[in-house]
């Protein structure tokens, strides 16, 4: 797609616009729920520190390395862009499909659902509870209803023109990262005891895992500990993923070559030191047995009863809404853009490609929207996550890859910014992420495998319907 064909996509988003696209759309329901998974699998304070540590260090080695590749392709399309410069058309279709199939609306349907869950402490009929239809096995319950309005109300607001998606989010995600930074303040400072923090790190090294069904703790090391270390990791990685969707609207973003690489670091950087400190918080303020044991996993909740009192869980239900509906309106505004460059390059609904008059690709918004409400119903959003991290970390090391095969493919191309530490620290990330990726597939094939049999189906699709000039 040529340069000319986005000159109808207003460049209205300057540096902070993106950097809080890049928070606001990372940062969703994950900060305030997985550290308890992540407790349950390793068992010790230092190990569950070390791991929010390492997805954060791991995000921010693949957003650095990201720069390169925006501030070569300054275009909309971000990720499906890079994929079909560095490869072809059929991987950036790859990963097009997975992308409206699972990856963007599996995690809207689940981000969605995250906010109706903690609606109902404020409202009790939106609870999941509330069944209000069934037909055999179906049952549609209160929860789904008001997930697929949150949806259909967001995809409306940024169809209005990318002015309204960009105030919108800019403006709960500084609400939602003052609200992180509250809870973190008020727990070290009120909910903080000596003891809990020094009986959490008086073995914080020794690892152990959490057996549900005699609710006792095990040891564990070797193979175990390995397998546990990723399996916790999929929580903190899918919690620090959704940072590349600046990417996708670069097209609309001013001085792109500069400011689409830049907001990526920014964004990623805030992001982990957030979720660092608010895991410290944490042990501060819980002892680790409570963390792994928390009701529904929500560590928050735990945490804010404990700094404010039964007003906590009110609280956190309020914070968790803020930052679940701004981190949809990231999503929802990124992805359809996804589906726009696609479409322009004959790989998608023909209709996907047309800008309305606010210069935003309406249809392609509401097709997603439809798509991510019809996850919604299934109510599987649980095994969406599984399916979503193995595609996710897939093309982010295809994607990282390219990096090297551009380097050789177009030697002279203008680079306004080059990946940081190549080829050391790009590579050191391929390594780490196809390392997690092989542990999922051993230990998680149920669910990740049907994530990669999605992914494929895509090859019989593309040469279905792939346009006859090519």
């Amino acid at each position: 797609m040529q340069e000319n064909d986005q000159e109808n996509f207003k460049r209205e988003l300057g540096l902070l616009d993106g950097t809080m696209l890049v928070v606001g759309s990372m940062i969703g329901s994950g900060i305030f729920i997985v550290s308890a998974d992540i407790a349950r699998q390793v068992g010790s304070a230092g190990w569950l520190t070390l791991i929010w540590l390492l997805s954060g260090l791991i995000t921010i080695i693949a957003a650095v390395s990201y720069g390169e590749l925006s501030a070569m392709f300054p275009k909309a399309g971000g990720q499906y862009v890079y994929l079909k410069e560095a490869y072809n058309k059929l991987i950036a279709f790859l990963y097009g499909w997975s992308f409206f199939a699972v990856i963007q609306t599996g995690t809207i349907a689940a981000v969605g659902v995250a906010f109706s869950k903690f609606a109902a402490y404020l409202y009790e009929p939106f609870s999941d509870e509330n069944i209000l239809y069934e037909l055999g096995s179906f049952k549609l319950n209160a929860a789904q209803l008001v997930s697929i309005f949150t949806l259909a109300l967001l995809t409306y607001i940024n169809s209005r023109g990318v002015k309204n998606g960009k105030i919108l989010q800019t403006v709960l995600t500084i609400i939602k990262i003052l609200s992180l930074l509250g809870l973190i303040v008020f727990g070290l400072t009120l909910g903080a005891k000596a003891s809990v923090w020094d009986a959490n790190w008086a073995d914080g090294w020794n690892t152990r895992a959490f057996d549900k069904e005699s609710g006792s703790w095990l040891p564990i090391g070797g193979t175990a500990l390995i397998t546990g270390i990723s399996a916790a990791m999929v929580g903190s990685l899918f919690s620090s993923d959704a940072w590349n969707g600046v990417t996708f609207i670069a097209g609309e973003i001013k001085n792109p070559k500069r400011n689409v690489g830049f907001s990526l670091f920014l964004g990623t950087f805030i992001v982990t030191i957030i979720y660092v400190l608010t895991n410290i918080m944490y042990l501060a303020v819980i002892p680790l047995d409570e963390i792994a044991t928390a009701k529904s996993d929500r560590v928050a909740v735990v945490a804010s009863q404990y700094i404010f009192g039964n007003i906590g869980t009110l609280i956190i239900a309020i914070m968790i809404m803020i930052s679940t509906f701004a981190c949809n309106n990231g999503l929802i505004m990124a992805g359809a853009r996804v589906y726009y460059t696609m479409a322009n390059d004959g790989l998608f609904f023909k209709k996907a490609a047309v800008l309305n008059s606010s210069s935003v690709p309406a249809w392609a918004l509401w097709a997603q929207c439809v798509w991510a409400s019809a996850l919604c119903l299934t109510g599987k959003y649980g095994d969406l996550l599984d399916f979503v991290i193995i595609i996710v970390l897939i093309f982010y090391i295809l994607t990282i890859y390219g990096i090297f095969i551009l380097r050789k493919k177009m030697p002279d191309a203008e680079r306004p910014y080059k990946a940081f530490g190549y080829p050391f620290l790009p590579m050191l990330y391929i390594i780490i992420a196809a390392a997690i990726c092989v542990s999922l597939l051993l230990t998680k094939f149920s669910t990740c495998g049907w994530g990669v049999l999605i992914m494929l189906t895509g090859i019989p699709v593309y040469y279905l319907t792939k346009p006859k000039e090519n």
